[in-house]
């Protein structure tokens, strides 16, 4: 345009040198008008420039061919915390980089970094690189080549981006509650574990399964299990060395691979300190709370090399574990893969029974040895396999428990005892067990409730039992729930009574309607005279306690006299009778009545 207004103003200017004044003043005129738009539009695009320079994210430096500071902005003397006015036109990379070495904002050798760079500019190339800082902060620092030489360069602090993306990569491979290795991850380090037992090293995959967890997490809640499951992690860390890796598998189930081990010795030393460190008593959120654990072990290359394969051996083994007692190890052997399948086929068996309804009670008579006559009957749980017949309750019972349905088969057994004691004559009673978690659940009381509500069965009716074993977790729950029970009028006995080491504490701490004693001291009656005492002992300050005794397991007229001498109150034995189903007991109550009528 300034060019088209230089013609017009030369072809103003007549021949022989005449000018048109009134045509040149005019065109000049225009020209002082173009010129000033054009200077307030390049100061604008100057101004917008500057604006958008100075509030980037990134620091931004600009050098020209000669490799002289042309432009920055304040970020990125804010990125590396220089003075105010330390940048200027016309200062070298050196000078600059030289700034910033003297506040320990570049770590490296500026030298080399110099040569590198004018070596990748030089070549038309883009310098893309990371700066990590003694603060811990990274820098992302990209070089471009500009056309006509130079260069321009972003300075990105990238440190949370970076921190975020961690962490994302993180909990990828971590568990979120214990922060220990997850599935991911497991299988990576044993994976790579893996490749040194092909050159000639060992290692063990250990499973672990925490016993009495589940009951813990349903009577104490989840926040509660959740600090459980985070101190068991710790204290899991305090047992192995860093080359080993635990793992959280989900719920209370842990795995550990222990690298570079000698002989199997090496993992019996493990597999007893998780043991020991996992026993010892937790305090959390002001209860006390005693778990223990099971172990299952597979070594490599004896059982096996693929990952897959030793994590399922070492589960096996963890199965076998649990069904020998609980709170052992025990190795991977080829039989046990068997064992897990007849597992599993009897956990869909008994989850297919719930459903069917092929459970069914038992019930076993007391006999008062005052009146000669039964007072009590014990409900015992018989399942009636389709194909298998009568299943024994040692067998199936863990198995539920560890299945979680122990609550919703114990609600059925309390409901349908009920129902059935209602049937008896007004002056039996019925005896129910309850199993830990039963006792401490939320839905307990309602249950019973609704339960003697239903039968219209009187509460003086229900004997409720529980083992020294119960009252060993969550002691101030369960004495809660008992008070609770006790004060609706439902009889509360203590079952197995001597077999624990502080069963005589616990009488201090409810007054239980009736103690069991143990058939242990009963069959030891006849060649033991500890025995005796025992048994003695206990009718004694059952008495001064006012509770009443029962003996377990009495067979013999023998062994009846001796208890009756000893100070018993009531028997339970096949010598009276065996557990037998509800149309049996019908009629042998419907005799007993008719003999006291006819006594009468």
């Amino acid at each position: 345009m300034h060019k088209l207004l230089a013609q017009q103003i030369a072809a103003a200017t007549a021949e022989h040198g005449e000018v048109d004044l009134a045509r040149l003043a005019e065109l000049v005129s225009v020209a002082f008008e173009s010129f000033d738009r054009d200077r307030r539009e390049l100061q604008a695009h100057n101004l917008r420039l500057d604006t958008a320079v100075s509030n980037m994210s990134q620091g931004l430096v600009m050098f020209d061919a000669a490799g002289r500071l042309v432009i920055h902005n304040p970020r990125y003397a804010e990125i590396y915390k220089l003075e105010p006015g330390a940048l200027t036109a016309g200062q070298t990379l050196r000078d600059l980089l030289a700034l910033r070495v003297a506040n320990g904002t570049f770590p490296g050798d500026p030298d080399a970094y110099i040569e590198r760079l004018r070596g990748t500019i030089e070549a038309g190339e883009t310098l893309s690189n990371f700066i990590e800082l003694d603060d811990g902060r990274t820098i992302a620092v990209v070089s471009q080549p500009m056309a006509g030489g130079g260069w321009v360069a972003t300075h990105e602090d990238i440190t949370e981006r970076r921190r975020a993306q961690m962490k994302i990569e993180h909990m990828a491979r971590h568990d979120a509650l214990t922060d220990l290795a997850n599935r991911v991850l497991l299988r990576e380090r044993l994976t790579e574990a893996l490749l040194h037992v092909e050159r000639g090293q060992k290692l063990a995959v250990l499973c672990l399964d925490l016993d009495q967890f589940k009951s813990v997490n349903d009577s104490l809640g989840h926040p509660v299990g959740d600090e459980l499951l985070r101190t068991v992690a710790g204290r899991l860390r305090g047992c192995v060395r860093e080359t080993d890796t635990i793992s959280r598998l989900g719920g209370d189930e842990f795995c550990i691979v222990q690298t570079d081990i000698a002989d199997a010795a090496d993992v019996e030393r493990l597999s007893r300190r998780i043991s020991e460190a996992v026993r010892a008593p937790y305090m959390l959120h002001g209860h006390s709370i005693n778990i223990d654990v099971s172990i299952g072990i597979a070594l490599a290359p004896t059982d096996g090399t693929d990952a897959n394969d030793l994590i399922k051996h070492a589960d096996m083994a963890l199965y076998g574990a649990k069904g020998d007692g609980r709170g052992i190890f025990r190795f991977f052997e080829p039989t046990m893969d068997a064992r897990m399948k007849a597992r599993r086929a009897l956990e869909l068996a008994l989850r297919r029974a719930f459903e069917n309804g092929e459970f069914e009670l038992y019930y076993q008579p007391m006999l008062n040895l005052t009146e000669g006559s039964a007072r009590c009957c014990e409900a015992l749980l018989r399942w009636h396999h389709p194909e298998r017949g009568m299943v024994s309750p040692v067998e199936f019972i863990p198995v539920v428990e560890e299945m979680g349905l122990i609550v919703a088969l114990g609600e059925w057994v309390i409901r349908q005892a009920c129902r059935d004691a209602a049937l008896w004559p007004d002056d039996i009673c019925v005896a129910v067990n309850l199993s830990p978690t039963q006792l401490v659940h939320k839905n307990l009381l309602p249950t019973v409730l609704s339960a003697l509500a239903a039968a219209q069965l009187p509460a003086r009716r229900l004997e409720l039992e529980i083992t020294e074993a119960v009252l060993m977790q969550n002691t101030e729950l369960t004495l809660q729930a008992l008070h609770r029970l006790r004060a609706l009028g439902i009889r509360i006995s203590m079952d197995d009574f001597g077999t624990g080491y502080s069963s005589l504490s616990y009488l201090r701490s409810f007054p239980f309607d009736k103690l069991k004693i143990d058939r242990c001291f009963i069959s030891g009656l006849d060649n033991s005279a500890e025995a005796s005492a025992i048994v003695q002992a206990v009718t004694s300050l059952a008495e001064r306690l006012g509770m009443t005794t029962t003996a377990e397991g009495v067979e013999t007229m023998e062994q009846l006299e001796r208890v009756r001498a000893l100070g018993c109150t009531d028997v339970q034995g096949f010598l009276y009778s065996r557990p037998v189903p509800l149309c049996e007991l019908t009629k042998l109550l419907g005799a007993q009545s008719a003999r006291k009528d006819a006594a009468a």
